[in-house]
């Protein structure tokens, strides 16, 4: 049977919240007792921190940075529980300011601009004298991203024990970037020395043996690798940026990023690139205005013209106008194009 009218009483009655009277406070918690660390995880929510002079903790993010985007290499401040226990849980509440940042986008016509790394001090370029060979296109596209990044770029050429690369590193020589073979049974020396006490970040084309330079570099790493497929292409066998602590005397980091089959610049401005280049840079500001620095057809009258072509500057000038004229290319399919005849 029913309940009647008269059963009910006030205490059946529901009433939905509302907003308190006090009014909610703005002060936000300063985390004073915040400890740093370096991102040297990142994956679904989850952030790996390993602490100064401390432990790796689990970490997710702070209401208040939800906004904030949190990259491999960042310097984060960190509370909570700090142990590093399995199954325990860190906050992360601040991120110190960037001393650089390495972007790409997806292609030239992409207005989000993806993080590949922060903080990061030098860039190895990876590519392969051969299986797959070295495509110029993906080299200069990443030599922008670095310079404009604040980022120091270094070629690191792989296999070289398959094909010679001269030819290869001759296009790139009047860029004033260090290139190394690192092929099989070349002495990773330098490398290592070049790498000591710094962090940095690598870059390169699935199947270019990124993964196999990492584990020479650092012997515990036991990073992934995979044969390149038959059409010329590598398979993806690192899906995660992750950095890894170096061994040398000085020590440092090292971040292994997943391989990248395009590098859109949708981000980066010509201007960017030429004041890069201080002698460019001058020289541009006798150049009609609107000058794309191409040179001719598109401007018969850049300044750049009047470098002899067999000069230092000529043949720099002539390298920084591949880069802008792959800048230019705002069509995906046209730069992929290049890329592959490259």
């Amino acid at each position: 049977m029913g309940r009647r009218f008269s059963d009910y009483d006030e205490s059946d009655v529901r009433v939905r919240p509302g907003k308190g009277k006090r009014p909610r406070s703005k002060d936000r918690p300063s985390h004073n007792d915040a400890v740093y660390g370096m991102v040297v995880t990142k994956d679904r929510g989850r952030w790996g921190v390993v602490l100064d002079d401390g432990p790796v903790v689990n970490c997710i993010r702070a209401r208040q940075l939800k906004r904030t985007s949190l990259e491999v290499g960042d310097r984060v401040g960190v509370v909570g529980d700090t142990s590093g226990k399995k199954d325990t849980i860190a906050r992360i509440v601040k991120r110190a300011d960037r001393t650089s940042v390495l972007r790409r986008t997806a292609d030239d016509t992409d207005p989000y601009e993806r993080i590949i790394v922060a903080n990061a001090e030098l860039l190895l370029i990876v590519v392969a004298a051969a299986d797959p060979p070295p495509r110029t296109g993906f080299v200069e596209r990443a030599l922008i991203a670095a310079f404009v990044g604040g980022v120091r770029p270094v070629v690191c050429v792989t296999k070289s024990d398959l094909d010679d690369p001269t030819d290869f590193e001759r296009e790139i020589a009047d860029l004033d970037v260090q290139v190394l073979r690192t092929g099989t049974d070349d002495d990773l020396a330098t490398l290592k020395q070049l790498l000591d006490a710094h962090v940095s970040a690598l870059i390169g084309h699935s199947g270019v043996g990124k993964s196999t330079l990492v584990n020479r570099i650092v012997p515990d790493a036991q990073r992934e690798t995979g044969d390149v497929s038959g059409v010329g292409k590598g398979r993806h066998t690192s899906t995660q940026s992750v950095a890894l602590e170096l061994t040398g005397p000085g020590g440092g980091w090292i971040i292994d990023t997943p391989g990248i089959r395009s590098f859109g610049l949708a981000h980066v401005q010509p201007e960017q690139i030429i004041d890069v280049f201080p002698d460019l840079s001058e020289a541009a500001d006798a150049c009609p205005r609107g000058c794309t620095h191409l040179g001719p057809p598109a401007d018969p009258e850049c300044a750049w013209d009047d470098f002899a072509a067999d000069s230092p500057v000529g043949r720099r000038a002539a390298a920084v106008r591949n880069l802008l004229a792959a800048l230019h290319s705002n069509n995906e399919w046209e730069l992929k194009q290049l890329d592959e005849e490259r």
